[in-house]
């Protein structure tokens, strides 16, 4: 069943019926940004994650889970990053001049931003002081991804 029948106080469900379309768009922006710093895409769209545990997130869903991959397992030319979710970061209608606005990191990078700003969700997981709540994780290969997929079926039995 849908989500929005299913569950509808549910993020997911409150999604605008223009979610997925910006969404391509959104991967459009990154894809080319990702491409100008020379990354290596071997996928058309990127996995998403985000880097430590958000707790907003985990109430998306019911049962929700997560997993930790170590940063030394990927190869760090595949993975780019946005201090907060991409749809914002990258949105036309947010323009409030905070530096990580419209900006897509490399690992470094960010960790640079993370030094300055900490962790979206140590200091804003319920929103109030703006749409950045986690930081967001593009992987742009499959490598690393396909040795953990038994660990995300074993949660869907």
């Amino acid at each position: 069943m849908e989500e929005s029948k299913e569950k509808p106080n549910s993020q997911s469900a409150q999604r605008h019926d223009k979610y997925m379309e910006y969404r391509h768009k959104c991967e459009d922006i990154i894809r080319s940004e990702f491409a100008k710093i020379g990354g290596i895409m071997n996928r058309r769209s990127p996995h998403y994650m985000v880097i430590e545990h958000s707790p907003w997130l985990s109430t998306w869903f019911e049962n929700s889970a997560f997993i930790k991959i170590p940063i030394e397992e990927f190869d760090l030319r595949t993975i780019s990053f946005t201090y907060g979710d991409s749809m914002p970061a990258f949105s036309p209608t947010i323009n409030d001049g905070k530096e990580y606005r419209k900006k897509l990191y490399t690992y470094d990078e960010i960790l640079k931003i993370i030094d300055k700003y900490g962790l979206p969700q140590d200091w804003n997981d319920d929103g109030k002081y703006g749409p950045e709540r986690y930081i967001e994780v593009h992987i742009w290969s499959d490598e690393t991804i396909n040795k953990y997929r038994h660990v995300t079926e074993y949660f869907k039995t």
